[in-house]
């Protein structure tokens, strides 16, 4: 016997909006969708962008949440905007700083914004990274120009919109 997964997709929804008020005990609505929010809490996510070969490069950076999308700052010329210009298949799952997942990575679709959105971007990552500003990026900035990389290539966001979710039980 199909379970509601496996029905048409209207019914499998009304089946399953009627399973979340049942649990709530009362007539609410609550969004079916991925509440980023509450999955994304933390202040790094691991940004998985794929090579030509289809090998999957994983990149812990910091993120801002906004209608429904996580918004990323990165340099132009960095290996993971070129994949995501090339290919906008990504995975993306929170993380430690050091790129260790703390749940299962959700899969997603990535588009480079254009530059007016820059400063506004700009300023929401300043809102939640306000002391890491101050203290990380300095040296993050250091280590790339030990490293030869130059400054002032310009950033750009991305804007991550995830495209399936985990299963939750019904």
């Amino acid at each position: 016997m199909p379970d509601a997964t496996t029905r048409g997709g209207v019914q499998a929804l009304v089946e399953r909006r009627a399973m979340q008020r049942q649990r709530i005990g009362r007539e609410v609505e609550r969004p079916v969708g991925l509440d980023l929010g509450a999955r994304f809490r933390g202040k790094y996510i691991s940004l998985t962008s794929f090579k030509r070969d289809g090998a999957g490069v994983a990149t812990p950076v910091w993120f801002v949440v906004e209608d429904g999308q996580l918004l990323v700052l990165t340099d132009t010329q960095s290996f993971k905007a070129k994949r995501i210009r090339r290919n906008p298949r990504v995975m993306v799952a929170p993380c430690s700083a050091g790129g260790r997942l703390r749940s299962d990575p959700v899969s997603a679709r990535a588009e480079i914004l254009p530059p007016s959105e820059l400063h506004r971007v700009d300023q929401l990552m300043t809102r939640k990274y306000r002391m890491d500003r101050i203290v990380v990026l300095p040296i993050y900035r250091a280590v790339r120009r030990l490293r030869g990389f130059r400054d002032g290539t310009g950033n750009v966001i991305l804007a991550i919109t995830p495209t399936s979710q985990r299963k939750e039980p019904l």
